[in-house]
């Protein structure tokens, strides 16, 4: 099972705006994502994704 490692961030281009993602460090070299305004700990799931999968998506931003 894929576990978060670090704490979640945001785009420092995100400012102080509340809607945005946030991302985290997974135990297999991937992210988690989860919106900022919602946490895990409340049951709102998170999407994880490889490492493959977060490079590919940040190459085609």
């Amino acid at each position: 099972m894929t576990k978060v490692v670090s704490p979640f961030w945001k785009s420092s281009y995100s400012g102080q705006e509340n809607a945005c993602v946030e991302v985290a460090d997974t135990t297999d070299l991937g992210r988690a994502i989860r919106d900022s305004k919602q946490h895990p700990e409340d049951g709102t799931p998170l999407l994880t994704v490889s490492r493959d999968a977060w490079r590919n998506f940040v190459q085609y931003l």
